[in-house]
């Protein structure tokens, strides 16, 4: 008999839910597929990444030298409804809070300690949550963009069920969510293209290049997504984890333009460059989103929190800040809990070189042309047997060896 599966695994999907995505599009040869071209995650920790991990001047860099300055967020922050009617609340790294024509809504909620399936190993957080969940307020949806532990935390799940929030995740992704109490009828699983109504908001799940899992193994059964979240006078983007390809254009054409976008641009690396964007990738999607040119306001996400690749802390905000300088777009990079909003003053001191490491300034790179688009061309199967992502279905390294 095998042993159980751990609770924080989460579910496979079976039954009727596993039929739904064999019946999907996106579905071939027993997986989910990634779109216009390939993207390989990483098969395991080789002896180049293990080395650029271990060597001792790298790894100081890759977490803050004194304390991170966490805006002491409180609901008297969120008193007043935002004047534009969007405002932005960056928890740390993709978790995100959106106040859109008077709704709420929250981007993949990590309150835990540790993105991992275990309380005593795995990447720890470089700074506190700038507030309990239950200063947040309450909330018309929860956006999940796919199930690894940097993106989907079981103990912020158990507690945001309790306040009867729905949830809004990619196919498959329900499995987890009803393993942990959250009951069906609060759970809205969509696959690429498909979209909800929430109150006054309408939630689509947008096509992204990456991959999923959680446990030791890793089918490809549950869909990985960005999302789009459009309100009666605002639209928003979230990209989830992602690397860059060609849909971004598509993705604006459909269902832009955006007002702001929130898009990964931290735990990059020359080991997998097709899951993740550069900050200059990153800066080139926000533009593809808007049609090629720098309209509405870029929130960096996906860094900043949890030491989840090689590169210094302090690198995805530097480079991102010099790319939006050299095509006039417009960033704001405010500390985890300060609200701001996008049609107004934006927070683009660089906090973060009070307390990063020295070292090195980044070298701006140029932002990348915008790729080629291929309508129709075939996705490609991600490889089964994932590796060495951090925050994926592997077991972490623990705490300063993270990849």
């Amino acid at each position: 008999m095998s042993a159980p599966r751990p609770l924080s695994f989460g579910a496979p999907p079976s039954g009727e839910r596993l039929a739904r995505i064999r019946r999907s599009p996106n579905f071939a040869d027993g997986v989910f597929v990634n779109p216009a071209g390939p993207a390989k995650p990483p098969r395991g920790p080789g002896p180049g990444l293990l080395r650029t991990m271990l060597r001792k001047a790298d790894r100081v860099r890759r977490r803050p030298a004194g304390d991170v300055p966490v805006h002491p967020f409180t609901l008297s922050d969120l008193a007043a409804p935002a004047a534009s009617g969007l405002r932005l609340t960056w928890m740390g790294h993709s978790s995100v809070l959106a106040e859109i024509d008077g709704h709420r809504v929250l981007f993949d909620p990590v309150w835990g300690e540790r993105c991992s399936p275990f309380s005593f190993i795995g990447p720890r957080r470089v700074h506190p949550v700038p507030a309990p969940l239950t200063e947040l307020g309450p909330l018309d949806a929860v956006v999940i963009s796919h199930d690894h532990y940097d993106h989907l935390d079981l103990p912020t799940i158990r507690q945001l069920v309790r306040t009867g929030t729905r949830f809004a995740v990619p196919l498959g992704v329900g499995a987890h969510l009803e393993r942990w109490g959250v009951p069906e009828k609060q759970i809205t699983e969509l696959d690429w293209n498909e979209s909800v109504a929430v109150g006054g908001l309408t939630l689509t799940a947008t096509p992204a290049r990456h991959f999923c899992g959680r446990g030791l193994r890793n089918p490809q059964h549950t869909l990985w997504a960005s999302w789009v979240v459009a309100g009666s006078e605002h639209r928003i983007y979230h990209s989830g984890d992602t690397g860059y390809f060609p849909g971004f254009a598509e993705i604006g054409e459909r269902h832009g333009p955006f007002d702001a976008t929130m898009i990964q641009i931290g735990a990059y690396s020359d080991f997998w460059p097709d899951i993740h964007m550069t900050p200059e990738e990153g800066l080139r999607a926000h533009l593809d989103l808007s049609g090629g040119t720098p309209a509405g306001t870029l929130l960096p996400i996906h860094w900043g929190t949890f030491n989840l690749a090689p590169h210094p802390w302090e690198e995805p905000g530097e480079r991102t800040l010099a790319a939006a300088e050299s095509v006039g777009a417009r960033v704001a990079v405010p500390p985890p809990g300060k609200p701001f909003e996008p049609d107004g003053e934006l927070p683009v001191h660089p906090w973060w070189r009070a307390v990063a490491v020295p070292g090195p300034r980044a070298v701006p790179l140029p932002v990348p042309p915008a790729a080629a688009t291929a309508p129709g061309e075939a996705g490609e199967r991600p490889d089964a047997d994932v590796g060495a992502h951090p925050a994926g279905g592997t077991v972490p390294q623990p705490d300063g060896a993270s990849a």
